[in-house]
């Protein structure tokens, strides 16, 4: 078990080659989504994110969501996981258009499986609860304020991970161009 409790820079992420741990959780709507279901019916990019009240994050997912027809044509599907609770999936899902799969990674054990999972030093956890209203403490599954970092991972339907954008630097997010040009080509 990955120890949670931990600055970033000891996040290291799962690396390409390897299975991706199988997850079921929630979305916004209370509804039950499970990888292994997604991936029979095509790649699955899986993208970490903060929380509602991070504009990069927003910025990022709505870059997604423009492009989202793109990952569909070539038979892929895109799910956001984020530890904050459905209430504020929804205010992600109102604030950047996603049409996407946004899910409630509850206890954090997606982001821990697939080890993304971190300890923001207490002056940006004041910063991110006072300026950026994040309330980490209510929002999230727990009061221990974690968070992920803003990874992304592309799982194939083998569900081998076969790329990922992992930087603990929040600022730096995966590039749709990347994204599309990683997917597994769609057969037939």
């Amino acid at each position: 078990m990955v120890n949670t409790i931990r600055p970033v820079k000891e996040a290291q992420g799962l690396k390409p080659g390897g299975k991706a741990p199988l997850f079921t959780a929630t979305d916004l709507h209370d509804e039950p989504y499970a990888l292994a279901d997604a991936l029979k019916n095509g790649p699955v990019v899986l993208i970490f994110y903060r929380g509602q009240w991070c504009p990069i994050c927003n910025m990022h997912l709505k870059a997604l969501q423009e492009k989202l027809p793109e990952i569909y044509r070539r038979g892929a599907t895109v799910v956001a996981v984020s530890p904050e609770k459905s209430e504020f999936l929804k205010r992600t899902a109102e604030k950047t258009g996603a049409e996407f799969t946004l899910l409630f990674d509850e206890g954090y054990k997606i982001a821990d499986a697939f080890d993304v999972t971190f300890l923001p030093g207490k002056l940006l956890r004041g910063v991110y609860n006072t300026l950026l209203q994040a309330d980490l403490k209510n929002a999230n599954s727990d009061d221990s304020e974690r968070l992920p970092i803003p990874a992304t991972f592309i799982i194939n339907t083998d569900g081998v991970i076969v790329w990922r954008h992992f930087d603990p630097n929040y600022i730096k997010r995966s590039k749709v161009g990347d994204i599309l040009k990683n997917l597994p080509v769609k057969s037939g």
